[in-house]
């Protein structure tokens, strides 16, 4: 079997939900996504391809691990029902580099805000949390292979998971709200500026183009976030040249108004 036949026939074998299993786009799209990972591209993906469990996720990536398509070194991670494939290399670097406040842009988007707003520092909140996941993934490392399932249940309930799927993610940005007082977000019919980058499988002779990245910014922070988002861009070209699974890397941008948006 080619590399692109064990990828289809690992999510046809574990993400099946009743009869339905992934089309071949979305299979192509989940095999980028998890080489992108592995190449350490980007630190993690958030799986959202259909409804699939935490363990439906590990029997995948443990079914691609066994066939050597990717290393052993990527883990599965279970944020009390959402499910993460995580370069832990990759995301310890990343966390630790945002504990410093060097790499990351952390944007209030309280709903009692008139306009979003950079929160700088960091709040001793976000800290804890990212120093709880550091101590997670670092214990991590001591695992046997076959364990390499991380599960954060009931101490995620206070996180703002918004502002935790950013950091894990490798955004240059991420938003935060006090999720105490409310939900809701002040970005309705705020002009964001969304950033895609996506490339094309050399595996795949479709030559489908799949997104690696998509986040937004307000348009109104877009100078104070420059620099974070220059950093993002140059280091994901730099790591893209070092690799040739993926090929053709493009990185856009487009401006969007929403009349909500959710986070």
């Amino acid at each position: 079997m080619s590399t692109q036949e064990l990828f289809f026939a690992s999510a046809r074998k574990c993400l099946c939900v009743g009869k339905k299993s992934l089309s071949v786009r979305q299979s192509i799209e989940l095999a980028v996504q998890v080489l992108a990972v592995d190449l350490g591209l980007k630190p993690a993906l958030l799986y959202d391809s259909n409804s699939a469990s935490a363990e439906q996720v590990q029997q995948y990536l443990s079914s691609l691990q066994t066939s050597q398509l990717v290393s052993k070194s990527l883990l599965t991670l279970d944020l009390n029902g959402s499910s993460l494939i995580l370069n832990p290399v990759t995301v310890i670097s990343n966390l630790e580099q945002a504990l410093c406040g060097s790499s990351v842009a952390v944007i209030d988007v309280g709903h009692s805000l008139e306009k979003p707003i950079i929160a700088d520092p960091l709040t001793a909140e976000l800290k804890s949390i990212i120093q709880d996941l550091l101590l997670l993934l670092r214990e991590s490392e001591e695992l046997m292979e076959a364990e390499k399932h991380l599960y954060v249940g009931e101490e995620c309930h206070q996180w703002n998971l918004c502002t935790v799927f950013g950091l894990l993610l490798g955004f240059p940005v991420t938003y935060w709200f006090d999720q105490t007082k409310s939900f809701e977000n002040c970005l309705s019919m705020t002009p964001l500026m969304v950033t895609t980058a996506a490339a094309t499988w050399q595996a795949d002779a479709a030559g489908h183009k799949c997104c690696l990245y998509s986040f937004s910014i307000p348009d109104v922070l877009h100078e104070e976030t420059h620099s974070n988002l220059e950093y993002w861009r140059l280091r994901l070209q730099e790591n893209f040249q070092k690799q040739n699974a993926l090929k053709d890397l493009t990185v856009c941008q487009m401006t969007v108004t929403l009349p909500s948006v959710c986070l």
